[in-house]
Formats: C-alpha cells, structure tokens, sequence
C-alpha cells in the first residue's frame, strides 16, 4: 500500500493529509451553509472554525502521544510528525468542545446552537478523514480470514488493503466510515424537522457515535490503553451518557433548533 498521494518540489504528501483536508473543507461549507440559515455572522463563525480545527488537531495529537509516551519520549521528534497517522479523535473532540465553550461564551453565542451547527459537518468529516487509515494501514481489527470478510460484502480493493505482511484483519476503519456516513444521513434528516429541539443534534452525535465506537473498539488491536482500558471505550461511555443528558434537557426546553 503506497501511502504517498503524490510529491511536490521532493516533499510526499500523503494521502491522510488529504483526506483529512477533504473532510474539512466539507465540514467548512456545511457549517458556512448552515450558519446563514441561522442569521449568525460567519465572519465570527469561520473564526471559530479555523482555531477550532488547529485547537482539534492538537488536541487529537497530544492525547495520541500521551497514551504512547514510553514511544515518544525515547523519539521526541516524532511528536511533531503528524503525516504518519497518530491523531487521536476523542482527543480531538474533547478539545475542540473545550475551545468551542470558551469561544462562544466570548462572543456571546449559543453554545448548544453552535455545536448543533457543527455536528453533521463534524461527523462526515470524520467518515473522510477514516479512509486515510486505511492508505497508512492503520486503525485495523484482528485478524480474520479473507472468506469471513467477503461474506462482510466488504468490497475487494478493502479486503486487498487489509492483506498486512500476509495476514487479513478486519477493516474496522472502514466500518466506523460507513456508521459515520449513516449518522450524518440521520442529522440530515432530523435538521429538517420544523419542531426540533436545541441540542438534539449534539445529543444525537454523542449518543450515535460513541455507540458505534464501542462496539467498533471491541475488534481494535491498536487501541489507546490505560491499564486494561481501551480508552475509546471508556470515552464512548461518557459521551453516550452526556448525550443523552442533553437529549432529555433538550426535551424539557421549548427552544427550537430552527430560531
């Protein structure tokens, strides 16, 4: 599997950059779209957006390489070199919220509207963003037989991808991009319903992803550990609770996501 796209004056970009950069410039017009429905100023929003994704990625980055620091404290250099793969994206949404907060609050924005504004555009980037795993062959499942995968209707260019040093493993970065494309449908959807709720769709991103993610995790072999804790698994569970929090205040409010 060549990992490099293409390379410009002897410098390989690869194709994680890419689709990485992909998902965002999609989420981008998403949320700009989005945004004007709203009547909020996206000059403020576009703002947002362009410190929330360098804020997400080092959030990603770090939480990635505090949960291999024996690998990166004997590597140090390394930190800083992203264009392998190592982006962690809890850590990525952890601190993205985290800004998201601090920056609303700042210019006197409905915190829930923005993140209501932002999850589909969020949840399809990281559907694009997953197939660059799949070019650093990266982010697999255990290993299985190549009948078992093709009874999975996995499609072939997949099941090739998935051949590491002669071994088949199950593509579980393609199984997350597939849940996460069904959840951006099912926002799609909801957003045109006249009477929802605000908060809904962040709930709903919280509960649908973190669902997926569990689940997912359980055929993950490169998972972040803490002891014996996959901390995806750990993390899906608060975001599930917290999303359903939020679904159920969202419930109780008679503020409406269309203003």
């Amino acid at each position: 599997m060549n990992r490099v796209a293409f390379s410009i004056f002897n410098v390989d970009i690869y194709y994680y950059s890419l689709f990485i950069l992909t998902g965002i410039i999609i989420a981008y017009f998403l949320i700009k779209f989005e945004t004007k429905k709203h009547n909020i100023d996206f000059n403020i929003v576009s703002n947002l957006l362009f410190y929330t994704i360098i804020i997400g990625i080092l959030g990603a980055r770090v939480y990635y390489v505090i949960f291999n620091i024996s690998y990166y404290a004997n590597n140090l250099l390394e930190i800083i070199n992203i264009r392998n793969g190592g982006l962690a994206i809890h850590g990525g949404i952890i601190s993205a919220i985290i800004f998201i907060y601090y920056y609303t609050k700042k210019h006197n924005l409905n915190f829930i509207r923005i993140l209501d504004i932002f999850a589909p555009g969020v949840i399809i980037a990281q559907a694009i963003g997953r197939w660059g795993n799949f070019f650093n062959q990266e982010a697999y499942g255990k290993a299985v037989t190549v009948s078992k995968l093709y009874k999975l209707h996995i499609p072939k260019f997949i099941i090739n991808g998935m051949k590491i040093d002669g071994i088949y493993y199950y593509p579980t970065f393609y199984f997350e991009s597939i849940w996460c494309i069904i959840g951006f449908i099912i926002m799609i959807f909801l957003r045109k319903y006249k009477n929802l709720k605000l908060g809904t769709l962040t709930g709903f991103y919280l509960m649908f992803y973190s669902f997926g993610r569990f689940f997912i995790e359980t055929l993950r072999v490169d998972s972040l550990m803490l002891f014996n804790i996959k901390m995806a698994q750990f993390v899906s569970v608060i975001g599930f609770i917290t999303g359903l929090i939020i679904i159920i205040i969202s419930n109780k409010s008679k503020e409406l996501y269309k203003k």
